[in-house]
């Protein structure tokens, strides 16, 4: 059983913070913790307006997320780390030593597919981009 989740992207604006707030409304009633971050995070900034508003649109507020920098506490405390691209695996284990063996992709359920960023694009890149992160956190949520 995993109580403690971390989700991880690059800004912690679009992809995490997409992926811990589904991940929070499926969970809904039990005691797993869900939280994000960033590797290079745009700390303290809000989730980014589109990808805040494709959640609004389902019903999900997002509006109280702050982006915040990946660090070795955060690491420490989770069961299960997810992140959204192979690059963030290597990075996250040359960060961490924790990391290993607890990092997954969010998309290993489908492959092991990458989840592209949608940062300052267009729609429908983060509407591609929330259908992956979506696919990937119901996948997970299975196996929590």
């Amino acid at each position: 059983m995993f109580d403690k989740v971390l989700v991880v992207c690059i800004g912690n604006i679009c992809r995490s913070p997409t992926a811990e707030y589904l991940l929070r409304e499926r969970l809904r009633g039990r005691a797993t913790t869900v939280a994000s971050a960033g590797l290079a995070a745009v700390a303290g900034n809000p989730i980014d307006p589109m990808a805040g508003a494709l959640l609004a649109e389902r019903g999900i507020d997002a509006s109280g997320h702050r982006a915040r920098q990946v660090d070795e506490a955060a690491i420490l405390t989770a069961d299960l780390v997810l992140v959204m691209q192979r690059t963030h695996l290597a990075s996250l284990a040359r960060y961490s030593s924790h990391a290993v063996g607890r990092t997954f992709l969010l998309g290993k359920w489908q492959g092991d597919r990458d989840i592209p960023d949608p940062y300052r694009k267009e729609r429908d890149a983060f509407e591609y981009a929330y259908r992956l992160i979506e696919e990937g956190v119901d996948a997970w949520h299975k196996h929590l």
